[in-house]
């Protein structure tokens, strides 16, 4: 949450809280992500501190560590802490809900063309495993209105449509879509929905009860900022008991219940570190302590300064109509088709230092470039002198 009268702390000040080697201008933080120092202190503690009693931690504190941890990540997505478990990403999630759900012949998943490849994988694999059909559907490009997209969308839903499944932002195109018109209808409809959030938490404000989807994995290694390897798995109450666990442990018929069937089937699943989850508060600590609405509100300024600006070298409009609304701290922008893009990618890095995904998605070949509270304007400027002398023509 914004603090009042506290003024926004500067990228370059934000820079040296974090761990990136300073020679390289990271501009791919949506792909894994970057953790502060600070953040990263308090994991490798709990880490330590794992080490120091193990038994004393796996056995007598686990619980209650877990359950303040899940606690203050609740808070933050605007939900009950009885209503996510966390998980090592949002892969994993999906596929908690996903193997989870009784389909079969004649029944249809519907997505769209513009999903990560993971997601459409497991979609895949389990569509030829069950018999049902994945359903990607065209979303026009470029993007006018939400409502057009999710109109787009909706010519997709037929009466064999049992579960819809999007990306709150997509991977390869960077576009935020209308997840809340959609999500809503398909309520009405008796249709569950699936809500790929991988790049949603940190990114853009989440009420996960005013939002009610079904089920909504989310990653916080990436724009929350915390330690690799701790994501989550929301699931609306009514829906929880369509669950079946991942892993069947200790948890399924715990002595110590919490209560709470969908927590004690997920939590407990053997040893593992659990330090990555316990340093999410601290995550959200340190967004609050710089206040991160008005870095986010900068860093979109800046991406969206850039994104005109590439758009205005290549000659090529950008995949929506404006900026305000269809992306946040990171977008895509087309390239021209004769871009060789192993060449490019290899050629930035190597003579330019710059860290930045390069993507071949259906027709077009497209930069994505993240804007973080590390990145300044210094580095915008770097990546378009370069991509100046580097693409052709």
């Amino acid at each position: 949450m914004r603090c009042p009268g506290k003024r926004m702390t500067k990228a370059k000040n934000l820079k040296r809280l974090f761990l990136l080697k300073p020679r390289i201008t990271f501009l791919n933080h949506g792909s894994f992500g970057a953790t502060p120092r600070p953040v990263f202190q308090a994991y490798q503690n709990w880490q330590k501190e794992l080490e120091r009693q193990p038994v004393e931690f796996l056995g007598r504190r686990h619980n209650h560590l877990m359950r303040d941890a899940r606690a203050a990540l609740a808070g933050y997505l605007g939900t009950a802490a009885e209503n996510i478990v966390y998980t090592q990403n949002v892969t994993i999630s999906l596929n908690m809900a996903a193997r989870s759900l009784k389909l079969g012949p004649g029944d249809e998943v519907l997505s769209t063309q513009h999903e990560y490849g993971a997601v459409d994988r497991m979609w895949r694999f389990l569509a030829g495993e069950q018999g049902f059909s994945y359903i990607r559907q065209e979303i026009r490009l470029p993007l006018e209105t939400k409502d057009l997209a999710a109109e787009d969308f909706w010519r997709g839903v037929t009466d064999r449509t049992r579960v819809i499944c999007l990306s709150h932002i997509t991977s390869p195109t960077a576009m935020i879509l209308p997840v809340e018109e959609i999500v809503a209808k398909a309520r009405q409809k008796g249709i569950l929905t699936v809500i790929d959030g991988a790049h949603g938490p940190g990114q853009i404000p989440l009420n996960l009860d005013r939002l009610d989807p079904d089920f909504y994995g989310g990653n916080l290694h990436k724009w929350l900022m915390a330690p690799k390897g701790s994501g989550f798995l929301y699931a609306r109450p009514s829906a929880q008991a369509l669950l079946k666990p991942l892993v069947v442990s200790w948890g399924k018929e715990l002595p110590f219940s919490s209560g709470c069937p969908f927590i004690d089937d997920n939590e407990w699943l053997g040893t593992r570190d659990v330090a990555a989850f316990l340093a999410v508060p601290e995550a959200i600590r340190f967004q609050a302590d710089h206040d991160w609405d008005t870095v986010r509100e900068e860093c979109h300024r800046l991406a969206a300064k850039t994104q005109a600006e590439i758009c205005r070298l290549t000659g090529m409009p950008p995949l929506h109509s404006r900026a305000d609304g269809w992306f946040a701290q990171m977008f895509a922008a087309p390239l021209p088709g004769e871009t060789n893009l192993d060449r490019l990618k290899e050629r930035l890095y190597k003579e330019y230092q710059i860290e930045v995904p390069l993507i071949e998605w259906n027709d077009w070949k497209l930069i994505r470039v993240s804007v973080q509270g590390y990145n300044t304007p210094a580095d915008m400027k770097r990546l378009l002198t370069a991509l100046e002398k580097l693409l052709p023509g």
